[in-house]
């Protein structure tokens, strides 16, 4: 089971008060949540835009208002104010939905990377606080492999698909690479902290950040190892710019062609400049000048809906291989049943052969050990070869509706009744505990 509250169904105000800021906090979510009824196993994933409890349950509905219940303690908040931003995802949709949000088609930003370290990390901490088990352990691992595999031979994450980061993008191209260039962002609200972001994520060592007001400016370059500097000063920033981006609220130009030209004579290499503001902070003639290359909004919109649609393209082979891993682990989970099974007909077909053995030595003693050794090496193939089939016939019979009453007849054909009544009740409690995760369980 999956219990999402996430940027599709919940406003940020929701989704703060339901958010796990920490590790600390989230293996401690993760222990309370084990001791509810219900749970058998559990991961709790949150950032930013979702929290997300992925459960392994024995009965739907109870899990279901426990889920909810533990939120609304573990938070503090009224359980009828959080509900209805609740949705839950079940049984193979529940595990499609986690493998969509690792590879990063659930994401606000199509096939962002950062998801996977951070579905990773939940993982471990989980693991590490003893909420995981049998199934968890195999389907995270499932996920994360198949996250990777989406990131490494598809191009999900390799096409800009915000404005700050076609920008950025974009300046990495036309100079070939940021690493010692320098860089000048003017503003620094929402856009410009993206792009700030988005520069030191890519290599930039040299970001200068200008801001009409300066401790705002100073804020947000202490947060990325940048500089700060006053408005006033921003003629001389622009003197040592390769590259300069522009984001502020202002209604007129901040960057004008009388205020450019003089700077550009003076410098020796290209200046680079993007305008992701609206209305426009750098006036259009200053791309007439030389070895001036001047992008605004519009040029970066249409990057970002060409890389979109790339984008899109790879998140159609992927969702092909969620399709496949989701089938593949639910084949997994239909053998879970049979294990015990299996393991009581080979041990019992083992001590036929132990016994056979033992006959054969007292009826001709005289054999040698390598003789020995050899008899005892083409009986045991004997006994693999015929349990061959029935062994494979079984598991398969075990993704079958009447799955119960094929284990059934399959236990009686064999006389597996019969074995040590400490054997035969453990193996059974095993047997049902994978049935009933089977038929019963949501796992997401």
């Amino acid at each position: 089971m999956a219990a999402t509250v996430h940027y599709k169904t919940a406003p940020v105000e929701v989704r703060e008060r339901l958010s796990f800021t920490d590790e600390k906090m989230l293996a401690e979510g993760m222990a309370a949540l084990k001791e509810k009824k219900s749970i058998l196993e559990n991961v709790i994933l949150s950032t930013c835009n979702r929290t997300e409890v992925y459960a392994v349950v024995d009965q739907i509905h109870t899990a279901r208002y426990y889920i909810k219940e533990f939120l609304a303690e573990f938070f503090g908040q009224d359980l009828e104010s959080i509900a209805p931003y609740i949705r839950f995802h079940e049984n193979e949709e529940a595990v499609r939905h986690l493998m969509k949000v690792t590879c990063g088609l659930d994401s606000m930003v199509l096939g962002e990377t950062q998801i996977l370290g951070q579905v990773r990390t939940s993982f471990f901490i989980a693991q590490k606080a003893g909420a995981t088990g049998i199934i968890f352990n195999r389907l995270f691992k499932d996920a994360i492999t198949l996250a990777k595999k989406a990131h490494t031979r598809t191009e999900i994450g390799k096409h800009a698909v915000s404005v700050s980061y076609a920008a950025v993008e974009l300046g990495k191209k036309v100079l070939g690479g940021l690493q010692e260039k320098k860089v000048l962002v003017i503003g620094a609200g929402k856009m410009g902290e993206l792009t700030v972001e988005n520069l030191y994520s890519n290599g930039a060592k040299h970001i200068t950040i200008v801001n009409r007001t300066y401790e705002k400016a100073k804020e947000l370059a202490e947060k990325f190892s940048g500089k700060a500097r006053p408005a006033e000063e921003l003629a001389d920033c622009l003197t040592d710019a390769d590259i300069v981006i522009s984001s502020t609220g202002s209604e007129e130009y901040i960057l004008t062609k009388p205020m450019i030209e003089p700077i550009v004579k003076e410098k020796e290499g290209p200046l680079f400049m993007v305008d992701i503001a609206v209305p426009r902070d750098i006036d259009p003639e200053i791309g007439g000048l030389p070895s001036v290359h001047l992008y605004d909004i519009d040029d970066l919109e249409d990057v970002v809906n060409q890389n979109l649609e790339e984008r899109k393209k790879a998140a159609g082979i992927i969702s092909g291989w969620i399709d496949e891993g989701t089938e593949q682990f639910y084949q997994w989970i239909q053998t879970l049943g049979v294990v015990p099974l299996i393991a009581a007909l080979r041990e019992k077909a083992l001590k036929i052969q132990e016994q056979t053995m033992e006959s054969i030595v007292r009826k001709i003693p005289d054999l040698t050990e390598r003789e020995r050794k050899v008899i005892s090496k083409h009986t045991k193939s004997i006994i693999n070869q015929m349990l061959r089939d029935p062994i494979q016939q079984i598991k398969e019979l075990a993704g079958r509706p009447d799955a119960d009453q094929a284990l059934y007849y399959f236990r009686k054909i064999f006389n597996l009744e019969d074995m040590a009544p400490g054997e035969d009740d453990g193996e059974q409690r095993e047997m049902e505990a994978g049935r009933t995760k089977q038929k019963q369980a949501v796992q997401g």
